[in-house]
């Protein structure tokens, strides 16, 4: 457990220091976007472009933020617990997170699937390189505004991010567990 919460935290850390700076990126976007409408001809791709690096910047700090502890709890009753006490209503809460997470990720990457040209009832039909069932493959999913970006990259960076928030929910629950059992994390 230990090894897995050390390797996990590492990844989330770094991906998230690195991810904080999109809040420049995006500012950047929106300042070029206001400049652009004021003086020049309005650009298309700046508002849609912006939207995608904030779920990116949401997405793929989230696992950051729960690593740091820096999310929302309801402090009324958690807050005057004893730490084996609040370990295991952590426990009990990150099990309701995960299976929530798992949920999610099925649909991002079903989502994702029917982005990339797959209209099949199964996302996961194609596994380990062999086809499973039938397969129809149609043409790339594009947003539906003026601009036309394809969706596939956005989405795929929402499962890589869903992907990091259930590694570190799980590195969440083993942290519980050992605090349950009185190790030193």
């Amino acid at each position: 457990m230990h090894a897995f919460i050390r390797g996990v935290d590492a990844v989330n850390y770094r991906i998230g220091r690195i991810v904080m700076y999109g809040i420049f990126v995006l500012m950047g976007i929106l300042l070029w976007s206001s400049i652009s409408k004021a003086f020049f001809l309005p650009t298309l791709w700046t508002l849609e472009m912006a939207q995608f690096v904030m779920v990116a910047y949401y997405i793929l700090g989230g696992p950051y933020s729960i690593q740091l502890g820096s999310n929302v709890r309801m402090d009324l009753l958690y807050g005057e617990w004893s730490l084996r006490k609040k370990a295991w209503f952590d426990l009990m809460t990150v099990c309701f997170l995960i299976f929530y997470l798992c949920v999610l990720l099925y649909g991002a990457v079903s989502s994702t699937a029917y982005s990339l040209g797959y209209w099949g009832s199964e996302p996961f039909s194609y596994l380990g390189g062999v086809l499973i069932g039938t397969e129809e493959v149609g043409r790339l999913e594009q947003s539906s505004t003026a601009w036309r970006p394809y969706m596939w990259p956005i989405k795929t960076i929402m499962i890589v991010g869903m992907f990091l928030m259930l590694l570190q929910c799980i590195s969440e629950m083993f942290k519980d567990v050992l605090r349950l059992k009185g190790e030193t994390i």
